[in-house]
C-alpha cells in the first residue's frame, strides 16, 4: 500500500511536470502507470480528476495565450465523441481498446518523424475534437489526437500548450460528470486524488520552469518520446 502511494506521487510528479512545460504530457504519461497500479476505471478517474485540478491551476496564467476560435472548434467537435466514448468505457473490453489507440499512436508517429504535414482546416479541428473527447470519457486520455494533429500543423509550442490546457478544462469536466453518471464512482478514487495533490502542484512549479528553456527542437523530441513509449506500452501490457 505504502508502495503503492509513494509510486502513484511520483507519478503524478512527473506527469504533471510534462503537463506544465508541454501542454499535454499529463494523461499520456500518467494513465499508462496508473494502469499498472489501479483497476482501469479507477486509474481513469484519478487522471481525469488530477488533470481537472491541473487545468483550474494553470488557466488564469496562460489565458492570454490561447487560441480562442481553435478552442471553439474542438469543444464543437468533442460532443459527439464524448457520447461515444462513454459507450466504450461502459461496455468495451478496456485492453482492445488500448491495443487499438496504441497502434494508431505508433503509426501517426511514424509519420510526423518523417515529417508529414497537413493543413489545418475547420473540420480538422472538429475531427481532432472529437476523437479527442472519444478518448477522454473512454481512457482519459485526449491527447495524442491533438498533439498528432498540432505537430503535423507546426503550432506554435506556445499556443499548443495553452489552448490544449483550456481544452482539457472542459473536456475532462465532461468526461467526469458523464463517468460518474453512467458507471459511478467511490471513495478511494478521491482520496488518491486527494494525496496526490501535493505531487501535482510542485510538478506545475517545476514544469514552468521547464518551459522557461525547451527549444522547440527539445519539444519535438519530448513529443516523439512519449508518443513512441506510450503507443508500445498500450500493446504490451494489454497482451
Amino acid at each position: 500500500m505504502i508502495t503503492d502511494i509513494v509510486l502513484l506521487i511520483f507519478i503524478v510528479c512527473i506527469a504533471s511536470i510534462l503537463q506544465t512545460s508541454t501542454g499535454y504530457g499529463f494523461s499520456i504519461i500518467g494513465t499508462p502507470f496508473l494502469f499498472m497500479l489501479y483497476p482501469a476505471h479507477t486509474a481513469i478517474q484519478i487522471n481525469i480528476i488530477l488533470s481537472i485540478f491541473l487545468s483550474i491551476f494553470m488557466i488564469r496564467n496562460i489565458r492570454n495565450e490561447i487560441d480562442r476560435d481553435l478552442l471553439k472548434q474542438l469543444i464543437r467537435g468533442s460532443f459527439g465523441g464524448l457520447i461515444i466514448g462513454i459507450f466504450i468505457y461502459m461496455y468495451v473490453q478496456i485492453q482492445y481498446l488500448k491495443i487499438g489507440v496504441g497502434i494508431i499512436v505508433l503509426l501517426l508517429t511514424m509519420l510526423l518523424i518523417f515529417q508529414y504535414t497537413v493543413a489545418r482546416s475547420r473540420k480538422r479541428d472538429l475531427l481532432a475534437g472529437g476523437v479527442s473527447g472519444m478518448l477522454t470519457t473512454s481512457i482519459g486520455v485526449p491527447g495524442p489526437p491533438l498533439l498528432l494533429y498540432f505537430s503535423g500543423v507546426n503550432m506554435d509550442k506556445t499556443t499548443l500548450r495553452s489552448t490544449t490546457l483550456a481544452y482539457y478544462l472542459f473536456v475532462y469536466a465532461a468526461s467526469l460528470i458523464m463517468q460518474i453518471a453512467f458507471g459511478g464512482t467511490n471513495i478511494d478514487i478521491w482520496m488518491y486524488a486527494l494525496i496526490s495533490l501535493p505531487a501535482l502542484f510542485l510538478g506545475v512549479f517545476l514544469g514552468k520552469l521547464l518551459f522557461q528553456w525547451i527549444s522547440q527542437a527539445i519539444f519535438l523530441l519530448i513529443t516523439y518520446t512519449i508518443l513512441i513509449f506510450t503507443g508500445i506500452y498500450l500493446i504490451v501490457t494489454s497482451m
